[in-house]
């Protein structure tokens, strides 16, 4: 099969044809793709083409590569709206993957000073520390370290993040109205503990993310994450209609 006779370079008219595998999930997230020799014969080109080719798939991150390896297809970036409320639950719905959670550890605990800080309370007041292993399709995408109020959430128990996303279990059975969500973001590198609980090495940097919830401008969360950088996307639309002169 030749390539069609294109302004395009052959390199270009490549890079689209294994595009069109990969949407088409011809080749799936995380599978090796076929040797530089396979295209070769497969589209009448040559070696150095087939390289250009997956070189610009690598830069527009359609592929990576696994040096010893080979070369492999992406996971899809999963994004998140800076401007929207998030819920790591429905954003993996919405692109088709299958959340889920790890609860490593539920406790009752007493607030240390920053800790109190962050949630607005006193120091040593009562909290709630959960910690949860976040996955897309059974694969880890972040840990969460989340502390809250026991005073505004008095009856919570382990079972019911088992069961329901954590935000569903504040509206139903809290009757909480969420007014606003504070986050920032940073870069971290993971601990040897957490890049083994993400499938990382060391090196590999991640983003930090910390979160404060608001309830009528109260604290009712406080929430540290390390989410693997390779597998998620925040973005944020500037929409020049509504700036203020």
């Amino acid at each position: 099969m030749k390539l069609k006779n294109s302004k395009l370079p052959l390199y270009h008219q490549l890079a689209e044809k294994i595009t069109e595998e990969i949407k088409s999930n011809n080749l799936k997230e995380d599978e090796k793709i076929p040797s530089e020799r396979e295209y070769c014969e497969r589209y009448k080109v040559s070696r150095s083409t087939v390289r250009e080719a997956v070189k610009h798939l690598e830069q527009t991150g359609y592929l990576y590569r696994i040096q010893g390896k080979g070369t492999f297809v992406s996971p899809k970036m999963m994004k998140q709206n800076l401007l929207e409320f998030y819920s790591f639950t429905e954003e993996m719905k919405k692109i088709g993957k299958t959340p889920s959670s790890i609860i490593k550890s539920f406790k009752i605990t007493t607030a240390d000073k920053e800790t109190a800080q962050k949630l607005d309370i006193q120091d040593e007041s009562k909290i709630y520390c959960l910690e949860r292993i976040r996955l897309a399709d059974e694969v880890p995408i972040m840990i969460e370290k989340t502390y809250l109020p026991l005073s505004r959430f008095p009856r919570l128990t382990r079972n019911d993040f088992i069961k329901n996303p954590m935000y569903t279990v504040f509206i139903s059975e809290y009757n909480v109205a969420f007014e606003k969500a504070v986050e920032k973001f940073s870069v971290a590198y993971p601990s040897r503990d957490t890049a083994k609980k993400l499938l990382l090495t060391q090196n590999i940097p991640c983003i930090k993310l910390e979160r404060i919830t608001y309830e009528s401008e109260k604290v009712i969360e406080y929430t540290v994450g390390i989410i693997r950088g390779d597998r998620f996307q925040f973005e944020v639309t500037l929409d020049n209609s509504r700036r203020h002169f």
